[in-house]
């Protein structure tokens, strides 16, 4: 059935590879789930009857019955879209004194650029409209008002777009301006700066068996 037909309470069959479309509890079975898209942790995570799985997350093995306890906006994934979608659209504090700053000089902008054309509508050459039009243009467009309270709000728009393409969550406009004056970062654990996957590094066989021997009998 669609997603969007899953109510809550529904009961919901997750295979093993498959990505959980809900929140909810196991109802029946146990699997491994790997929750690394919220904790940052790849290792899996068990799973049995009565343990919460959140919806976006991948099932590694197993196949078990979970029941819906939240679905569509409600569920933990989209509370992290909504939260990427307000910090797009917050104010920073350097945006706020732009707003104040282009308030005065757009309209100054424009005065100037209306007094331009009036000077060389009266004094200039002719066709004295085309050269009026031109000045004024050319006014408006090298002051460039509007780039002032555009640029901010692209900046953190942009900002916090590709910060959640590399997993990296910004909860507002005021917390990007402040990350330029970071100059030290503390991570807890040594999973958040590498792969956290374990991999074999070296065979060691047995007195009797030679490491060949070992590793085609590991892809038997």
């Amino acid at each position: 059935m669609p997603l969007e037909e899953v109510r809550v309470g529904d009961l919901v069959r997750v295979r093993p590879g498959e990505r959980i479309a809900v929140d909810g509890r196991v109802a029946e079975g146990d699997s491994s789930v790997d929750q690394s898209m919220l904790t940052g942790e790849p290792v899996p995570v068990q799973k049995g009857p009565g343990d919460e799985v959140i919806g976006g997350t991948i099932n590694r093995n197993g196949t078990f019955l979970m029941r819906a306890t939240r679905v569509g906006r409600d569920t933990a994934l989209a509370h992290i879209v909504d939260l990427v979608r307000r910090a797009q659209g917050s104010k920073a504090p350097i945006q706020r004194l732009a707003d104040r700053i282009g308030g005065v000089f757009v309209p100054v902008v424009l005065g100037i650029g209306a007094l331009t054309f009036g000077l060389w509508f009266v004094f200039g050459p002719d066709p004295k409209l085309t050269h009026a039009l031109v000045a004024f243009i050319t006014v408006v467009v090298i002051s460039c008002p509007c780039a002032m309270g555009l640029a901010t709000p692209t900046a953190i728009m942009v900002g916090t777009g590709k910060g959640a393409e590399a997993g990296i969550l910004i909860r507002g406009g005021e917390a990007l301006e402040m990350a330029a004056q970071i100059d030290a970062v503390v991570f807890d654990k040594t999973g958040t700066l590498t792969c956290g996957r374990p991999s074999l590094g070296r065979v060691v066989a047995a007195p009797g068996f030679s490491a060949d021997e070992v590793w085609i009998s590991l892809h038997r």
